[in-house]
């Protein structure tokens, strides 16, 4: 079984992803259950394997590509931490772009490459080596650009255009920091930490340097964020996607293996680069939140808001210190949740209650309640208001920053949830207390496909919170990778 269950795991979306590919469109039927079946496998998968794990049991697969070159495949507790995200809302998402697209032409298309793009999550979160890091960083970017561009309209188009313009370079920067790294120590397990001290310290803070270059477009980390707000052209399902399970945590997890398993935080803390990153984290939190305050359209400003909050996984990690690491770890769990809960919201606000700009919300919380009530939730949450998960992050992040000895990330802290308060409280404002347009379009919530997602990772996002402290939450599962780190 130990070689089994990674290539199992990888296989629940990479072959449902083959299939549909080939199916007719009028075979929506079985579409539809290939990607379910796929993801419910998965999940459950996921849960045994977390089982396992947390008892201490590893499960490797190497799979040889060419001489010289292979595939490693691992489960340990850093790599579960992403595949339960995304196995939980691949299902969920899953059951949303059902919904969200009836019988709209090309799906086949969009669902086979929706199921390679958690396949390539799932790869690269399994990822063993930096070398299958890097094939399965590269086929997420392939995966995903047919996934922006499905409208086929100008928009799309240009924002598909767009975020190869970003991603190609950020690609051709890991491989070179990949090639020079390995050329140097020879092949980079993580599990097997190599000796960088090989190198001179201006080489191997130029290498840092790619490596964030690399990993951080898609981390969104400014000034490499410009296509993220552009492929908010996709629809509603691959923005949730693109913004809660894959292209931008894969970036953040990125930075946490080059941190802790090619680096170290030793060497880390030594080249003085960690601080370096922090600061670039920092302004990332604080540039995007005041970019999101300028924006009129919903998905836009949630758009720079995941600017902003997927720094904070990148800031708890760069601060190299036990607390701060568990607050960044938790963070992409809980970012992803309350994120997906807001786009899968903005997705029924337009396609339910015609309303795209902010604006338009006046009065949906007494038009849609299930959906306002979701998206109150989800806001508050990246507000850090408790009891909802963002706080649990927040508070983390801040012990973190004073056991680091880094007391100026509590001001970084506290104006960024005052300016997320600023841009997300005049949306619920006018949620429930705005007065609709007369000339408002009819708004309806009854439609269970996209209503019931929303639901449950609104309620997630409070049992985050509220559930903290139990040994199998989120929270839990972070502490036991930091401590892992710290043996």
């Amino acid at each position: 079984m130990t070689a089994v269950l990674p290539v199992l795991i990888l296989a629940t979306s990479l072959v449902p992803a083959m299939l549909i590919f080939w199916l007719p469109e009028r075979e929506a039927r079985l579409r539809a259950w290939l990607n379910l079946g796929g993801a419910a496998v998965k999940l459950l998968l996921v849960v045994f394997l977390m089982l396992e794990v947390a008892d201490g049991a590893l499960h490797e697969a190497r799979i040889d590509l060419a001489p010289g070159l292979y595939l490693l495949l691992r489960v340990d507790a850093l790599s579960l931490l992403f595949v339960s995200l995304s196995a939980f809302l691949w299902l969920l998402t899953t059951i949303y772009a059902i919904a969200y697209f009836g019988d709209s032409p090309n799906l086949s298309r969009f669902f086979g490459f929706f199921s390679l793009c958690v396949a390539a999550t799932t790869g690269l979160a399994l990822a063993g080596t930096l070398i299958t890091f890097f094939i399965f960083f590269e086929l997420l970017t392939l995966s995903t650009w047919p996934l922006v561009v499905h409208k086929e309209d100008r928009k799309s188009v240009e924002a598909g255009r767009l975020y190869l313009a970003y991603s190609l370079p950020g690609s051709a920067a890991l491989l070179v920091a990949i090639i020079w790294l390995e050329s140097a120590t020879g092949p980079i397990i993580f599990a097997e930490p190599a000796n960088l001290r090989v190198l001179g310290d201006a080489s191997l803070i130029a290498i840092f340097a790619l490596f964030v270059l690399g990993v951080g477009v898609k981390a969104a980390l400014i000034p490499l964020h410009g296509w993220l707000p552009a492929a908010m052209a996709a629809p509603a399902p691959v923005s949730a996607l693109l913004h809660a399970v894959a292209v931008v945590k894969a970036g953040a997890f990125g930075v946490v293996r080059v941190i802790h398993d090619v680096f170290g935080i030793g060497l880390v803390t030594e080249l003085g680069v960690g601080l370096a990153l922090a600061l670039l984290a920092s302004a990332t939190i604080i540039w995007a939140s005041l970019r999101a305050l300028q924006q009129t359209e919903v998905k836009k400003r949630l758009a720079f808001s995941t600017v902003s909050q997927v720094s904070y996984i990148v800031l708890g990690v760069a601060l190299a210190g036990p607390l701060a690491m568990v607050g960044g770890l938790v963070h992409l769990v809980h970012q992803g949740l309350m994120k997906i809960t807001l786009f899968f919201c903005a997705g029924l606000y337009d396609e339910r209650g015609g309303a795209t700009r902010i604006v338009q919300l006046d009065g949906m919380g007494r038009r849609m309640p299930w959906t306002s009530v979701c998206f109150t939730i989800g806001a508050m949450g990246m507000i850090g208001i408790p009891p909802v998960a963002g706080f649990v992050s927040k508070f983390y992040l801040g012990l973190g920053a004073l056991q680091a000895g880094a007391p100026w990330v509590i001001g970084v802290l506290a104006a960024s949830a005052l300016l997320n308060a600023a841009y997300f409280m005049p949306m619920l404002y006018r949620i429930w207390f705005g007065e609709p347009a007369p000339d408002a379009p009819q708004a309806d919530e009854r439609s269970p496909g996209m209503l019931v997602p929303a639901v449950l990772t609104a309620a997630a996002s409070l049992a985050a919170g509220l559930l903290a402290g139990a040994a199998v939450s989120p929270l839990g599962w972070a502490s036991l990778i930091a401590e892992g780190y710290q043996r």
